[in-house]
């Protein structure tokens, strides 16, 4: 197991530098994602399942009908480690993926924001 380094203000900071659209509030790592519709907030909310599963890091989710807000805290230490920091990361990239041209066209209407 990987020892949990709590992240200090500086580093948190740093951390939310590279990762547009979320913020800590009240001891938590949060985004919330908009979708176009609620197939769409149930394939993120899976999607991000998968991935926090995957690395055996699980956020908090509320749903709503087109929307997702995922809380990342590491609830062992209460409180935002480097565990956090990479899980956000993650989803960003996975779930905010959409193709640039290609044989693959994309989502032809509005795409998780």
């Amino acid at each position: 197991m990987v020892e949990d380094h709590i992240l200090t203000e500086q580093e948190l900071q740093a951390a939310l530098a590279g990762l547009p659209g979320w913020e800590v509030r009240d001891g938590w790592l949060r985004r919330t994602y908009h979708t176009p519709g609620w197939t769409h907030t149930m394939l993120l909310a899976n999607t991000i399942a998968y991935l926090a599963e995957a690395a055996w890091h699980h956020p908090d989710l509320s749903l709503g009908y087109a929307q997702v807000t995922v809380k990342l805290q590491t609830h062992r230490v209460r409180s935002i480690t480097d565990s956090d920091v990479e899980l956000a990361t993650r989803i960003d990239e996975v779930v905010l993926w959409k193709p640039a041209g290609g044989a693959l066209g994309g989502f032809p209407k509005k795409w998780i924001h």
